[in-house]
């Protein structure tokens, strides 16, 4: 199937979500080795094997995370400075991707091995000798905006699972400032929903 016959495609305007009382997602996160590059769109962290989260009985694997500048996602048709997205493999290859928008506000540590390791051009992996957590980006109330969509970089394959959290994260000015300005926006605009209805979890 060609791009241009795809109908779910991502990112999409989230703007008027059904609300369901869905399975929680539940994390098994660990410290992860700082493997990091930038790929020329985005700057990637591969995570260490072992970390994982469970949906609807499914093991997904942690493999990666990524982020976009301004957000790719739209809630209503509104924009953040940035969106983290947290990719995840099942055994048999299905993708479930977790989606957090960041925006301006106090300080947050945890995004520090990250953020202060950001390579200007496009290297081969490179281990930074420091660890972060990614459960440590989450925000305390977990609820979801979920619809299935597209990986949103090429080959933009279909069938991916969407998470995206409800809760903002914050980052202090100085830090959003760091993502914003290694790219000129990253981000790809926004999709048609075509039938698709995405759904808004309504329990934490």
């Amino acid at each position: 199937m060609v791009a241009g016959t795809l109908k779910n495609k991502s990112p999409v305007d989230i703007a008027s979500p059904g609300e369901q009382d869905l399975a929680n997602i539940v994390f098994h996160y660990q410290p992860s080795e700082v493997n990091i590059l930038n790929n020329g769109h985005t700057v990637q962290v591969n995570y260490d094997a072992g970390s994982y989260i469970e949906l609807d009985g499914l093991r997904y694997d942690l493999v990666q995370f990524h982020y976009h500048a301004p957000s790719e996602h739209e809630i209503a048709g509104k924009l953040f400075p940035a969106e983290l997205h947290l990719v995840h493999r099942s055994a048999d290859g299905k993708l479930a991707v977790v989606g957090l928008f960041l925006l301006e506000g106090s300080a947050h540590a945890a995004f520090d091995p990250f953020i202060d390791n950001l390579p200007a051009a496009e290297p081969e992996v490179q281990d930074t000798g420091v660890k972060i957590n990614a459960m440590d980006f989450l925000p305390g109330i977990q609820t979801t905006y979920r619809y299935s969509g597209s990986l949103t970089t090429p080959p933009c394959s279909e069938g991916v699972s969407w998470l995206v959290m409800t809760t903002p994260v914050e980052l202090a000015s100085a830090q959003l400032s760091k993502l914003e300005g290694l790219f000129e926006g990253n981000n790809r605009p926004v999709q048609p929903l075509n039938d698709r209805s995405p759904v808004e979890d309504t329990t934490p």
